[in-house]
């Protein structure tokens, strides 16, 4: 295909063609969008592959905002459903007197680099509700007035759920940190 619109009207038309070009240049960057919301690389792919078969049977693209943010948007979508499925989702519901105290976010001075592996692996290992929080606030730029209407939560819980990730997320990065200085 030569450019975007040829893409689109190719996928309008359902053919294989423009389908299978569409999954070539999207379905590493969904991949990883997916991954961040679940945490496993199986689901992941599951859910790409439902999210693309979703695309493709209802291409209902219209042009409101660019192919990626579209196509972005389908996979998140199709992510918190499986969250919500799996009723992993319930976790995000989090009595506040049962969470321990946060402390103040630990920082660090080296501004030793983390590569972005690491990253998404320490993301993927946060509890499911801070990750889902986490994602859609820091990364979709969602407010938590937004998150608590997606996730059916308090705009409370949403605010509790990112702290958390915040502090779960630090001492992470300052554990791997203290442990890169070590060797």
């Amino acid at each position: 295909m030569e450019n975007e619109i040829e893409l689109i009207m190719g996928c309008r038309a359902g053919e294989n063609s423009a389908r299978k070009e569409l999954y070539t240049l999207y379905s590493k960057q969904m991949l990883a969008v997916c991954f961040r919301y679940v945490g496993d690389i199986d689901i992941a792919h599951d859910i790409l592959h439902d999210g693309f078969v979703k695309i493709f049977t209802n291409f209902s693209f219209k042009g409101e905002t660019s192919l990626t943010t579209w196509i972005n948007k389908v996979m998140i979508s199709q992510s918190i459903d499986y969250l919500r499925k799996k009723k992993r989702s319930v976790e995000l519901v989090v009595q506040e007197d049962l969470l321990p105290d946060i402390p103040d976010i630990p920082e660090s001075d080296d501004g030793a680099e983390i590569p972005e592996k690491q990253l998404l692996e320490f993301l993927a290992e946060l509890p499911e509700g801070c990750r889902t929080v986490f994602n859609l606030y820091v990364f979709e730029e969602k407010s938590h007035k937004e998150i608590a209407g997606i996730l059916h939560i308090k705009e409370h819980s949403s605010a509790s759920q990112l702290t958390r990730a915040r502090y779960l997320l630090a001492n992470k990065i300052n554990e791997y940190r203290k442990n890169e200085r070590e060797k």
